[in-house]
């Protein structure tokens, strides 16, 4: 059913509708639940994200180690030549959600916990900006979930297994094709969208300061965002990436596949392996194990 993205574009392209709307069918018609049911899930789903960007954009919010907290508060008073854009929008909401997963908040994990800020910050910093219905935001958190089953089956969603790729990157891709969806394109633009995002997040490593999923996983959300909303106007300008999205889909899975163990949740490399980060790690590791005596 979630085996090939391009053969799900050509279905509801062929049908005439959305591929959120096709992820709305073909999940109904998978038993499981009601299409009633299924949209109360994703009304919630949407009220918790909300509620996430919103509990933390304030900047009180501190995670258990001390390292994350207050910086989507900073976005909300951009100085730099986007301020007041749908970037910084973006940006804060993302960040905003991450500091409430990190200060062990309800998120809603899409597709997981460390690459949760991804969706509602280009969702929601879309739609404070641009006028977007409760109802195509639903639609786009099917698209979204359309595309992520797609990734899991081909390749992986998670960091241990391929790498920050499978999980921000991932984040980013359904994202980008369900903004390019929400903002009234079509499910072949969607699908590049989709390819042009994740294309430039191959090869992106996991590596938690002490296991922690903080630094940098906090602030690659905020970048995912970005790369995201890159891959939203490219796809929406006319831009067709060459490679088609389930091959760009499945280089993601091999990359993960061969990756080394180091960059893959163990903290063994990458930026946790830096001098700076090991001593990050090993002083707030001990203030938690203070704190639990």
């Amino acid at each position: 059913m979630f085996e090939s993205l391009g053969d799900l574009v050509e279905q509801a392209e062929k049908d005439g509708i959305s591929l959120g709307e096709l992820g709305l069918r073909l999940e109904a018609e998978g038993g499981l639940r009601t299409r009633d049911e299924v949209e109360r899930g994703l009304t919630r789903a949407l009220a918790v994200m909300r509620g996430a960007v919103e509990r933390g954009l304030p900047g009180d919010l501190r995670s258990v180690s001390g390292l994350v907290g207050g910086d989507a508060a900073k976005l909300t008073r951009p100085v730099g030549p986007l301020a007041g854009t749908v970037f910084t929008e973006v940006l804060a909401a993302a960040l905003a959600v991450q500091e409430v997963n990190a200060a062990m908040g309800v998120i809603v994990a899409a597709p997981t916990a460390g690459g949760a800020g991804v969706l509602p910050g280009v969702l929601l910093g879309i739609a404070k900006l641009r006028p977007v219905s409760d109802a195509a935001l639903i639609r786009a958190l099917a698209t979204a979930g359309l595309i992520g089953a797609v990734v899991a089956h081909r390749a992986s969603l998670s960091g241990a297994e391929g790498g920050c790729q499978a999980e921000t990157g991932a984040a980013a891709g359904m994202a980008a094709g369900a903004g390019v969806e929400m903002l009234g394109g079509s499910p072949s633009v969607a699908a590049h969208a989709v390819a042009l995002t994740m294309q430039g997040t191959l090869g992106l490593v996991c590596d938690p300061l002490g296991g922690l999923v903080e630094v940098p996983c906090v602030y690659r959300n905020a970048t995912g965002g970005a790369i995201a909303l890159a891959g939203i106007e490219m796809a929406l300008a006319g831009i067709r990436f060459p490679i088609p999205v389930d091959e760009v889909i499945d280089t993601m899975g091999e990359i993960g596949r061969t990756m080394d163990v180091r960059y893959r949740e163990t903290a063994g490399g990458g930026l946790a392996a830096t001098p700076t980060g090991r001593k990050l790690a090993k002083e707030r590791l001990v203030q938690l194990r203070r704190k639990g005596e």
